[in-house]
């Protein structure tokens, strides 16, 4: 083919001009463009087209069975030229495919069907070289291989069962990567791979549960993520009926109110299960973003329920199949107990009072003020000082923060929630709004009613700074402004603002 040894003779070889195109398309392709796959699906089109114009123009025609060249070099570079011809087409339509079809950002585990179209198309590839570059008769190898492939499949049934099973299942989509399954056999857990053979997923003790496909195409399974990630749960109370059932389900709808964990839609339900002389049975029903926050959703609310069923005034009803002393006769010895107030109540129930004595307890307890707050009502505005601490007695309030335009809920206040400890301790504003979702009934002490008590004993400054100090670092001094947060972090800090704030002496 080499007829003139000049450079231009050179470059006018087809065999010259075929490897460098080659070479220059698989560098570009292959490494240069590998991180961008649209721009590498681009360039490999380029060069797939430019080695189709260059072949059909030195009369090789890759997808045919052309007359046999005398020459064995002709030979040999034709073929070479033919399969370079059809991987650099293979290459182009597998870019084509993981860019339009099957997107490159999908979670690798979940490319069982990406393999499977790109080894098909592998396959076509094969067999087009084995037909049109060594004339070999494509039909009488596949009906060759047919036996074969019966003895083969045969002794790989299994796992050809599990093959099929999760191309079906990657078809058919019933879960995803990420998705929470439960199956009816009692295993659950979240999806994080699938591949040819297994689904892997991590189930709530986080071990890793291997099932084969074949198995989860036959048994039924619940997907809970779908279709979206927001979960439904259930709560089932028994409540003594000392009032009407309606009025508890006031109580209950107040205690899904109060919560900060759940979603306000679809709204929150209370339903009366049962009715006896013994307890009204009602179930709660809420839903929350995700599966995983259905544990610690579940725990605010039983904890929501015993202080908001305390603050009505309600007990709460044994089991049906409880044993021990009647309802009666727990109840008359409940009321046979001292009675203690409820502002005593409160004060034993708050950390920041744990540390004062019995006398000093009743005396802040006589100069608490009972308010109450219809719905709606603003209680404290964001950047009020409040010189009072307010200790919710019954219904739900929420705190808001504005943010420029927006209004942000950082959380919500239930009975025995207490709030404006910034303004009475260390004198700064609230760095929130406070809104009653209900009736809400709270307790006040003033700043002139902890004075003589700071007065008298002023070791109680330090105390009340150690518990407000451990409030702020657990995060549970949330509505408190930054300021406070930064410049009255410190132990010693506190102490000094809480004493300057009633004038306590050194």
């Amino acid at each position: 083919m080499l007829d003139n040894p000049t450079w231009s003779g050179v470059l006018a070889d087809p065999v010259v001009q075929a490897g460098t195109l080659a070479v220059v398309g698989a560098v570009v392709t292959r490494i240069a463009l590998r991180p961008f796959p649209s721009w590498k699906l681009a360039g490999q089109v380029f060069f797939f087209a430019a080695l189709t114009v260059l072949l059909l123009y030195h009369d090789i025609v890759p997808y045919e069975v052309g007359p046999a060249p005398a020459s064995t070099f002709e030979r040999v570079f034709i073929a070479l030229a033919k399969v370079v011809w059809w991987i650099n087409a293979a290459w182009a339509l597998i870019a084509f495919v993981r860019v339009f079809l099957i997107f490159e950002r999908q979670p690798r585990e979940g490319r069982l069907v990406q393999d499977l179209v790109i080894g098909l198309i592998y396959l076509g590839a094969i067999l087009s070289v084995v037909a049109y570059v060594f004339s070999f008769p494509v039909g009488t190898l596949i009906a060759t291989s047919g036996v074969f492939a019966i003895i083969l499949g045969l002794a790989m049934q299994s796992t050809l069962s599990d093959v099929f099973s999760g191309i079906a299942l990657n078809l058919g989509r019933p879960y995803s990567i990420g998705d929470w399954i439960v199956l009816n056999d009692g295993i659950e857990g979240r999806v994080v791979e699938t591949n040819w053979r297994s689904t892997h997923l991590l189930n709530g003790s986080n071990d890793l549960v291997v099932l084969p496909n074949s198995f989860l195409a036959k048994v039924g399974l619940t997907n809970l993520s779908s279709p979206d990630r927001s979960h439904g749960a259930t709560l089932t109370v028994r409540v003594v009926p000392t009032i009407g059932p309606s009025a508890i389900i006031e109580v209950m709808r107040t205690v899904l109110l109060s919560s900060g964990s759940i979603l306000t839609e679809p709204k929150p339900g209370v339903q009366i299960k049962s009715l006896t002389s013994d307890a009204v049975e009602l179930e709660l029903s809420f839903r929350v973003r995700d599966i995983g926050q259905a544990g610690l959703a579940k725990n605010e609310i039983f904890d929501l329920i015993y202080r908001h069923i305390k603050a009505a005034g309600l007990t709460l009803a044994r089991p049906i199949d409880a044993a021990g002393p009647p309802p009666d006769q727990l109840q008359s010895e409940e009321m046979a107990k001292p009675h203690r107030p409820t502002p005593l109540k409160l004060l034993d129930a708050i950390p920041l009072f744990f540390s004062l004595t019995e006398d000093e307890k009743e005396t802040l307890a006589a100069s608490m003020t009972r308010r109450t707050y219809k719905k709606d009502s603003i209680l404290i505005e964001q950047g009020d000082t409040v010189a009072s601490l307010m200790i919710v007695r019954s219904g739900a309030l929420v705190a808001t923060r504005r943010e420029g335009h927006k209004e942000i809920e950082l959380g919500r206040l239930a009975p025995g929630d207490y709030f404006g400890e910034s303004g009475l301790l260390i004198g700064v504003g609230e760095a929130a709004s406070l809104r009653a979702l209900t009736f809400v009934v709270v307790y006040e002490i003033a700043q002139a009613s902890l004075t003589p008590l700071l007065h008298d004993r002023p070791g109680i400054a330090e105390e009340l700074a150690a518990t407000l100090s451990r409030r702020i670092e657990t995060g549970q001094h949330s509505f408190a402004s930054e300021g406070a947060t930064l410049n009255g972090g410190s132990m010693n800090s506190l102490v000094t603002r809480i004493r300057h704030l009633f004038q306590v002496p050194q």
